[in-house]
């Protein structure tokens, strides 16, 4: 961090609105020459780096990187995923002071590892030219205050996949707004009692947030140098109230979407719809290929179709960490794994597909190597790229996202129960995140809910 400025004053506050500080900071000056960064490493002898990742095609990406370069080595180590295992072995690798020298984080944990000093501040070491690769939105996600902690591998709009030939079969239309997502959720309980259109996730958390985002939500903002905390604010109120009457009516699936249940769902077409990431259409082609050809993806369903706009789902950022003795070696590998062809080709050589890249320079090549035949021909690359800029700006992920996103999930599997609703247990996250706030040092205001 700049000078001896503490990472407390500069985060306490996280006044960043993503869109705009991205922008502000492609225009402004303050970085390195694209060569800069690499011009600091000695080419006498090979830099070695260390790298964690639990994506998948991380090796793949490592082996390419090492074999077209020789002043820098990655040394790669592939670590599982989720709270309790990558993330909880690099906080506890950093509290050791050997963390490694790059990490993968997603979006919604980034602030949290800024403010634990994890995730060094990096802005001094992105190069103009790599600013201007980005997707505004993307870097905004992973800026603060002007400053960035991290750098986008991917961005990842919510979109609906859907099955065309039940589409077909019961006469449906695609919907385009809400109001029609539930009018057509009618008809399938109608036309097919064992059927749902949809599935709302117990453990879905980030998919309410996407679809708050969507809607207009502020679940943190930073006004007045404090962490406001909204996560029943009105548009939120909106989306789970718009959930509740179809769960109460009996209009959707009720379930965790990381389970057998879920699979069995999909798997025997008892779900005809499912509204996740751009990610998720790799993963559709991966998981079912016997379904070839009867997924098509379409935007997501919209509250005013005069004024489109997504949340996303998914995605993930590198950091360097605080640990790291060559952060300018670790950005060469970081710029190299997120805006070069042939980072992207190694990447989907592993057989990841659909993701979503944060570089729209990129997208050429992830159209070039998908197989269009299971989705009967639709570009679904040029579909994510007139998505990924209707991802609404001004979001802002709270510290401590993955304890806040388990409590609601808590309350969601007691509504699945038949006990609370959905809007007591975002206002249950709400009041769960707060005391985590106040324990690291912030100031925190709670506004109505």
């Amino acid at each position: 961090m700049p000078g001896r400025q503490s990472r407390r004053s500069v985060l306490a506050t996280i006044a960043a609105l993503p869109l705009t500080g991205a922008l502000s900071a492609c225009t402004g000056g303050g970085g390195e020459s694209e060569s800069g960064s690499a011009s600091k490493i000695s080419s006498r002898k090979a830099t070695r780096v260390t790298f964690w990742s639990a994506l998948r095609g991380s090796q793949e990406v490592v082996d390419a990187f090492n074999r077209s370069h020789d002043r820098v080595h990655v040394d790669f180590q592939q670590i599982p995923s989720g709270a309790q295992g990558g993330y909880a072995k690099l906080s506890n690798a950093a509290r050791a002071g050997n963390a490694p020298d790059i990490a993968t984080i997603e979006y919604p944990q980034v602030p949290g590892f800024a403010i634990d000093g994890v995730a060094r501040d990096i802005t001094d070491l992105v190069s103009d030219g790599l600013r201007a690769k980005l997707l505004p939105q993307a870097l905004g996600l992973t800026t603060f205050e002007k400053r960035v902690f991290s750098l986008p591998l991917d961005i990842e709009p919510m979109v609906m996949h859907y099955r065309t030939d039940l589409f077909r079969e019961y006469g449906l239309e695609v919907p385009r707004t809400w109001d029609e997502f539930e009018a057509v959720a009618r008809t399938v309980r109608s036309k097919a009692p064992d059927r749902r259109l949809a599935l709302f996730a117990t453990d879905g958390a980030p998919q309410l947030a996407a679809f708050a985002w969507q809607a207009g939500a502020q679940w943190f903002d930073t006004a007045g140098g404090a962490w406001n905390v909204s996560l029943g604010d009105a548009p939120t109120r909106r989306v789970a109230a718009y959930w509740q009457r179809l769960i109460d009516r009996d209009l959707v699936f009720m379930n965790a979407v990381e389970s057998r249940q879920s699979d069995a769902q999909i798997g025997n077409g008892k779900v005809l719809v499912r509204l996740s990431g751009a990610w998720d259409a790799g993963a559709q082609m991966n998981a079912r290929p016997g379904q070839k050809g009867r997924w098509a993806i379409a935007p997501l369903p919209q509250w005013d179709p005069a004024r489109p706009g997504v949340g996303t789902h998914g995605g993930s950022t590198f950091a360097v960490t605080k640990d790291s003795k060559h952060p300018e070696a670790a950005m060469e590998f970081i710029e190299w794994q997120i805006s070069h062809p042939d980072a992207l080709r190694a990447r989907l050589s592993s057989g990841t597909s659909s993701q979503y890249p944060a570089a729209p320079g990129l997208v050429a090549v992830g159209r070039e190597a998908f197989d269009r035949s299971y989705y009967s021909g639709q570009d679904i690359y040029r579909f994510f790229e007139e998505e990924a800029r209707k991802i609404r700006d001004g979001w802002i992920w709270g510290p401590r996202m993955t304890a806040t996103m388990k409590v609601m999930q808590d309350g969601f599997a007691r509504v699945s129960g038949g006990q609370g609703s959905l809007i007591e247990a975002v206002r249950a996250a709400q009041k769960g995140t707060m005391p985590d706030l106040k324990a690291l040092g912030l100031t925190t205001t709670e506004r109505g809910s």
